[in-house]
């Protein structure tokens, strides 16, 4: 499997970015998928979590209402919406993806591979 992302970028506060993730595997429609972020410095957090259909999602709390997640299983793709975007959310963001399960899975340990991850900055 590969997941490679895309779609980061320099943007101003208030902007907004897709970041993509595509996958090269025809079983991406049986995997949950998550997105999650390192900020230089701090440890990688989980930032939003989809189940295999696209029905469930999950936030952390601090992009919840900003943030959107979404996947297209026809295109083994799934994106991150990110709007209002802040100083703080610059870090480079990863997708990631569990082979079984129903539901969403919220710990970064839940996740059996991660893609190599797309720069996002937003200056002040």
């Amino acid at each position: 499997v590969q997941l490679v992302e895309s779609g980061g970028g320099l943007v101003q506060a208030g902007d907004s970015l897709r970041p993509s993730c595509a996958a090269s595997d025809e079983l991406f429609d049986w995997y949950a998928m998550g997105w999650s972020r390192q900020a230089p410095g701090k440890e990688r957090e989980l930032l939003a979590a989809i189940n295999w259909k696209g029905d469930m999602t999950w936030y952390v709390d601090s992009v919840k209402g900003r943030f959107t997640i979404s996947r297209d299983n026809a295109k083994a793709a799934m994106y991150l919406q990110m709007n209002s975007l802040e100083p703080e959310d610059t870090a480079v963001y990863y997708c990631g993806r569990r082979r079984s399960g129903t539901t969403y899975y919220v710990r970064l340990d839940e996740y059996d591979y991660w893609g190599q991850g797309t720069q996002v900055t937003v200056s002040s």
